[in-house]
């Protein structure tokens, strides 16, 4: 698993994004070439069908690599959720094979609702991707 700020993703990769929730996980797809990430779906289930139903996304998107939006307080401390964000994306990393990246995921929900986004989970992943490939691959 890696930060966002490793190294700049390959030429035309695929990714698949989460925004991690107790309850439900926003996912979205991308790639480098576009620059930009799609909103998907929310996945509202828990535990072994959560990894079920992303197994499926994985197999169908083939990605590259993951991308998953770990929160932060406004100053940047750590939470609960941020430790069971990052559990979660060392948990895909571990069930999929795939480098995970991290991104600082906060006000996503807030900008995916101020936009009038129909899933905002899905469309907060979609600004976690967006956010990734902008900081690497610009």
């Amino acid at each position: 698993m890696s930060a966002a700020s490793a190294s700049a993703p390959a030429p035309g990769s695929r990714f698949l994004a989460f925004d991690f929730g107790l309850k439900r996980v926003g996912v979205a797809s991308g790639n480098r070439l576009l620059g930009e990430g799609q909103p998907l779906r929310t996945i509202a289930a828990e535990g072994d069908a959560r990894f079920a139903a992303i197994g499926l996304l994985v197999r169908e998107w083939a990605p590259d690599a993951l991308v998953v939006g770990v929160p932060f307080h406004p100053d940047g401390a750590e939470h609960d959720n941020t430790r069971r964000a990052r559990r979660f994306a060392r948990q895909l990393h571990g069930r999929f094979g795939l480098p995970v990246h991290e991104v600082d995921e906060r006000y996503t929900t807030t900008e995916a609702l101020a936009s009038g986004a129909a899933d905002a989970d899905a469309t907060s992943a979609a600004i976690i991707l967006t956010q990734f490939l902008r900081d690497t691959c610009a």
